[in-house]
């Protein structure tokens, strides 16, 4: 496609004012704010970066070189940092190397991980108030036909936020066409990536082959787009606001904890509980199902967040940074001690498990509580590790169970060490408890641990 044909679209071209007052609808005083502006050498973003050189704002330029063209790499390089020497813009650059393991698949998620990590750094480093990207109005239309195939529902729909935890992104409302008008008129030099072109990834499948169909049915197409896209955030906008207020209605706070009154939570529609509680990390709909269903004393994990199910409410606790699950260091405090006010308590292991099929596996151990030295732990193995596993007899090391029952490397690494507060070793998960602590039809309190599918 010739993007400087502009008889394809509107005859509006983008101007320098029009980036300013989009910036003035972003940021309440863009001219006291400083900025870190993401460039990798291509029209959106070298427009982006002369249009905030033309307007005296404060900002710098970070660029990423993923080495993953060869020459090309190293060219797009050139014209951001040639661009910032002559216009006297301090250059900030990472080169990918080695160190940074570029895997064989996943590539797209690894670069976008490893340059937001980047400009994060920078930011902090510098001081910088806000990270500002190129996307324009041709990436948002791509995004929501991406989130339409995957039913991602309003947030999705609404597509790439303009204002998002300090990320501005003042050329959505701006199409590719009159980006490239721009810069054509305004001679700015600009590298093509010429893997943009191929169809390997989906987005650029739809770059190429659905949305220029989508232009053929309306020579309006982009525009009205433009139009609905402002409306869905809108929507979407309003809808999070009746959210919270419900959120905050069925809510209780103190110190420790955030509590939802679970009974009237559970009058609201399958649609509200997802949006109140995917906010906590809980967001798959049979796991949501399962705590309106769990009975009293049921414990509940997600990357952040512990659910307690406690008679008519729901306590969430944030968990310390030290027990996110996707370490292999860490330990999680699972219950600080037992309420021996109630005689049975249940925690659902089902969030810690990982999804390897020889440990996805259902379990379902009861113990008596008062043989327990609380609190109870999760941590991965030790050497040393043993415990007298339930259907053996005597005492066996943790790394001899691991032989004996032919668990595999890459499990063992992901299993976890139920423990006591003198590391004493209660149960491997989710195969054996230690039978010493086990619960029986004379323990007078009863802590349950187990995982359903």
């Amino acid at each position: 496609m010739d993007y400087l044909c502009t008889k394809k679209f509107s005859a509006y071209i983008l101007k320098t004012p029009d980036l300013k007052n989009q910036l003035q609808n972003l940021v309440p005083n863009p001219e006291t704010s400083t900025y870190l502006l993401a460039v990798s050498g291509g029209a959106d973003s070298m427009v982006l970066a002369h249009i905030f050189n033309d307007l005296g704002l404060q900002f710098q330029v970070a660029h990423i070189n993923y080495k993953l063209r060869g020459e090309d790499s190293d060219l797009d390089q050139k014209v951001v940092q040639d661009f910032c020497k002559k216009k006297n813009i301090k250059f900030n650059v990472y080169e990918v190397s080695e160190k940074d393991n570029k895997p064989v698949n996943s590539i797209q998620l690894w670069a976008r991980e490893l340059r937001y990590d980047f400009f994060k750094e920078i930011r902090e480093k510098e001081n910088l108030d806000f990270l500002v990207t190129a996307h324009h109005l041709n990436d948002q239309l791509e995004t929501f036909i991406i989130n339409l195939s995957k039913a991602a529902g309003i947030n999705g729909l609404a597509g790439i936020p303009a204002n998002d935890n300090n990320i501005l992104r003042p050329l959505l409302p701006f199409s590719k066409e009159e980006i490239y008008a721009f810069a054509k008129e305004h001679h700015i030099e600009y590298r093509e990536d010429l893997s943009n072109q191929k169809n390997d990834y989906l987005r650029n499948k739809i770059r190429h082959e659905i949305v220029p169909k989508l232009r053929e049915t309306n020579s309006h197409f982009l525009e009205n787009f433009k139009k609905s896209s402002v409306y869905l955030s809108q929507t979407k906008d309003f809808v999070q606001q009746q959210i919270q207020e419900i959120e905050n209605r069925i809510s209780i706070f103190n110190k420790h904890y955030k509590v939802l009154s679970k009974e009237q939570l559970a009058r609201e529609s399958t649609f509200v509980k997802f949006e109140i509680l995917k906010k906590y990390g809980f967001n798959q709909e049979g796991e949501i199902a399962k705590i309106f269903t769990a009975e009293n004393g049921s414990i509940f994990f997600s990357k952040d967040y512990q659910l307690l199910v406690n008679y008519g409410e729901l306590v969430l606790q944030k968990l310390d940074e030290k027990f996110h699950l996707n370490s292999t260091e860490e330990e999680i405090v699972l219950l600080e001690k037992f309420d021996f006010s109630e005689n049975q308590k249940a925690i659902n292991l089902e969030n810690v498990m990982e999804s390897i099929e020889e440990i996805d596996i259902e379990f379902n151990w009861h113990f008596d509580a008062e043989k327990i030295r609380f609190p109870l732990q999760l941590r991965r193995q030790k050497t040393g590790d043993e415990f007298y596993p339930s259907g053996f007899s005597g005492k066996k090391k943790v790394s001899k169970f691991f032989r004996d029952e032919k668990i595999s490397n890459l499990a063992r690494q992901k299993i976890w060490i139920l423990t006591d507060s003198e590391n004493t070793v209660l149960g491997v998960i989710p195969y054996r408890q230690d039978r010493r602590y086990a619960g029986s039809e004379k323990s007078g309190y009863i802590l349950r641990i187990f995982n359903t599918k």
